[in-house]
């Protein structure tokens, strides 16, 4: 049951439209708000404040760490450094005891408790933000 709420946390973009991806329900998100009709995208019909929720990650693998077979995850903003590397570990089922370090353009590790959307807004690019993953410290 904790594996499909995990899974359910990170998906590939192209696995499922994010309108499908069961959010976890909490004090703010329990009375969701009408979009307004200044949140459609003329075109689209997809509200504006949906796209925002989550951001594309991509995951690159550092020296002998495993490769993962999907590199481009749909993240949620709110997610944590340390959720994204339990989720690495336990995808590529890594031992608990072992480390996985996360880099930011090759240079600079954040802290565990750094949220995705924070580095996002800083350091993405393109629409995404590029991350590496490696089993030894490799920057910084």
């Amino acid at each position: 049951m904790a594996e499909e709420q995990e899974s359910a946390l990170l998906l590939p973009p192209s696995a499922a439209p994010e309108a499908e991806v069961p959010a976890e329900v909490s004090p703010e998100t329990a009375t969701p708000e009408p979009p307004s009709s200044a949140a459609v995208s003329p075109g689209t019909e997809e509200p504006v404040g949906d796209t925002k929720k989550k951001i594309d990650i991509l995951l690159k693998a550092v020296g002998d760490t495993p490769i993962m077979k999907t590199k481009k995850w749909a993240v949620e903003r709110t997610r944590t450094i340390q959720g994204l590397i339990d989720f690495i570990k336990k995808f590529l089922k890594l031992v608990a005891s072992e480390q996985l370090f996360i880099y930011v353009n090759q240079s600079f590790a954040p802290s565990p408790d750094q949220e995705v959307g924070t580095l996002y807004e800083c350091f993405g690019s393109d629409g995404k933000l590029v991350l590496h993953y490696c089993k030894s410290q490799a920057w910084g």
